[in-house]
C-alpha cells in the first residue's frame, strides 16, 4: 500500500501531520538516503525516514536597533521575526546559512533599507562549488525572476536586471571547491544562478545545479552595513568534504 509521505512519517515519529509536513518542506526529510522534496509523495507504508535536526538561530550581536542572527540551515527567515520580535532587514533562503538582520527602530529600518537599494552593503557568502575552479572570476550576467506556484524561480536574461558576484576559490578538495562570492548586487538566488552559469553550481542546489545532497552549502558569511561588521561562523556540516575551516580567515 500507498500513502503520503507526510502522514507516514506522523505515523513514524508520533507527531502531528502538519509537523511531518513542515519537517518535509523545510529539506530534513531522507528515506533510503534520499531527501523527501514534496510532503504528498506516494511511498510504501513500509518506508522508513532519517530527520536532520534543525539548529537554533544564535545571537550575534544585539544593540538598541539592530540583531544580528546565524540563521541556520533549513530555518525560514520570516520565523525570526516572531521569534525576536523585529523586522527583518534582509533575506536567506530557507536552505541558506548565515547571518541575516532584524532591526528593532523603524526609522533605523528605513536607514538599513535605503542602503540595500543603493547597493552600498557588503555582503560575502561561502559555498562548497562542484568542480575545480582554478582562478577568480567575476560574472556579470543579469538576472530574471519570475513568481511561480512553487517559488521563484531566476534565469539569466537580457530582459533581467544586473547582477554581480564575484567569485573566488579557497581552497579545492577532490573535485570539489570551497569559494568565497562577494555580491555587489541582491537579485533572488544570485548566487545559484551564476555559479551554475559557470558550470561550478553550489552542492546541494536542487533547483538550479541539480546537485542533491543533505543540504545546499551556501553560506551568508559577512555582512557590513554602516559601522557594523557581522560575520556568521560556518557550520562543521562543511568540513565533511574535507576543508578545514576552523583556522581559515575568509
Amino acid at each position: 500500500m500507498q500513502e503520503k509521505a507526510y502522514k507516514l512519517l506522523a505515523l513514524q515519529e508520533k507527531i502531528s501531520n502538519r509537523e511531518a509536513k513542515d519537517l518535509i518542506d523545510r529539506g530534513c526529510v531522507f528515506s533510503q538516503g534520499k531527501k523527501i522534496i514534496l510532503a504528498r509523495t506516494l511511498m510504501s507504508d513500509k518506508a522508513r525516514f532519517n530527520i536532520i535536526k534543525t539548529k537554533n538561530p544564535q545571537i550575534i550581536f544585539e544593540d538598541e536597533k539592530i540583531i544580528a542572527i546565524n540563521k541556520p540551515y533549513a530555518y525560514v527567515s520570516e520565523d525570526l521575526q516572531r521569534q525576536f520580535n523585529a523586522k527583518l532587514l534582509n533575506r536567506l533562503d530557507k536552505e541558506t546559512s548565515g547571518v541575516i538582520l532584524l532591526s528593532k527602530n523603524e526609522d533605523f529600518r528605513e536607514l538599513c533599507i535605503e542602503e540595500f537599494k543603493k547597493h552600498k552593503v557588503y555582503k560575502s557568502y561561502i559555498a562548497v562549488l562542484n568542480g575545480v575552479l582554478a582562478e577568480e572570476i567575476e560574472v556579470n550576467e543579469p538576472i530574471f525572476t519570475i513568481k511561480t506556484k512553487a517559488g521563484a524561480l531566476s534565469k539569466i536574461s537580457k530582459e533581467g536586471l544586473s547582477a554581480s558576484s564575484l567569485i573566488t576559490p579557497i581552497m579545492v578538495q577532490g573535485k570539489k571547491t570551497l569559494a568565497k562570492i562577494v555580491i555587489k548586487t541582491g537579485r533572488t538566488h544570485q548566487i545559484r544562478v551564476h555559479t551554475n552559469f559557470i558550470k561550478h553550481g553550489v552542492i546541494g542546489d536542487e533547483k538550479y545545479a541539480k546537485i542533491p545532497n543533505d543540504r545546499m552549502y551556501l553560506h551568508s558569511y559577512e555582512l557590513k552595513i554602516f559601522d557594523y561588521n557581522f560575520r556568521a561562523n560556518l557550520d562543521s556540516d562543511f568540513e565533511k568534504f574535507g576543508f578545514e575551516i576552523k583556522n581559515l580567515d575568509f
